[in-house]
């Protein structure tokens, strides 16, 4: 605790900044705590490095998907072969009105829904031929999916290929919505659908992905029908990590049938151990 109690002054460039009492426990997170000042203003260091973040906050948000790297990058990491990814559209047809109409980033706009509905490998929603279907969509942030997605899906390959899941075709969804994933896996006739999506970036996390997944998919399901994964990138929730998670969600949610909030993430940690870590206030005593 002696490091948490000292505060002082270091010179810089600028001048003289007067550090903060809390500095140590800037190692723990990601968060703009202890930054310090000079005089009554935040350093200029850190000034910038905030104006750095919003930006690149919102370049992710604005940032278009880029379809084709995102399909080498499946392929690339044998999730699916050349000409197996379907790419679809939301009823937003473009960024902005995909800002301004959350409810059009929802669902499929009728020439992407006639295309899915004319595809080899879509069927009824009451056959559900597929166990296990992937949507992946730009979300509120293209940078998290183009680079979370392939290797994220990769390690959940891994896991389950050896219980013979029946997956259908992976699905891109442009200007998507969580809730479209719903639509997608109907169509498909998928038992199981889950969507990989950017998530809002903060101002540490740009290149933030979620993971939806949804029991029996159907259009009008509500978010209670839903669970979710939060925070996967290597500087948050690690591939290994959520790919054990999702797999224990969704071998329950065949098990039991159903989703949401019925259905608890009851993993204590990768391998099934608990990840027990001290905490940094209380010491190791």
């Amino acid at each position: 605790m002696d490091d948490i109690e000292k505060s002082g002054k270091a010179d810089t460039a600028d001048g003289p900044v007067t550090g903060n009492p809390w500095e140590a426990l800037r190692r723990f997170t990601a968060a703009r705590i202890a930054l310090g000042r000079a005089g009554v203003s935040l350093p200029t260091q850190a000034q910038l490095a905030f104006q750095l973040a919003h930006a690149q906050a919102r370049d992710a948000v604005h940032l278009a998907l880029d379809v084709a790297a995102l399909k080498a990058g499946l392929q690339e990491h044998g999730i699916c072969a050349a000409g197996e990814v379907l790419d679809v559209h939301s009823a937003a047809p473009d960024r902005l009105t995909y800002l301004q109409r959350p409810d059009l980033g929802r669902r499929l706009c009728d020439q992407s829904r006639a295309q899915m509905l004319a595809a080899p490998f879509a069927s009824s929603a009451q056959a559900r031929p597929y166990d296990l279907a992937f949507v992946i969509a730009d979300g509120l942030s293209s940078l998290a999916v183009g680079q979370n997605a392939a290797p994220f899906l990769a390690q959940l390959m891994q896991r389950i290929a050896p219980e013979g899941w029946a997956i259908a075709p992976p699905v891109i969804v442009r200007q998507g919505r969580v809730a479209v994933a719903d639509e997608v896996g109907e169509l498909l006739g998928a038992k199981l659908v889950v969507i990989l999506i950017g998530e809002r970036p903060g101002l540490s996390s740009p290149d933030s992905m979620g993971l939806y997944l949804t029991w029996m998919p159907a259009r009008g399901l509500t978010d209670a029908g839903r669970n979710c994964i939060s925070n996967v990138r290597p500087q948050g929730l690690r591939y290994e990590e959520a790919a054990y998670k999702l797999h224990y969600l969704m071998s329950e949610a065949h098990r039991r049938g159903l989703s949401g909030v019925a259905l608890k993430d009851e993993t204590a940690g990768e391998g099934g151990e608990l990840d027990v870590r001290g905490n940094f206030l209380l010491g190791d005593g």
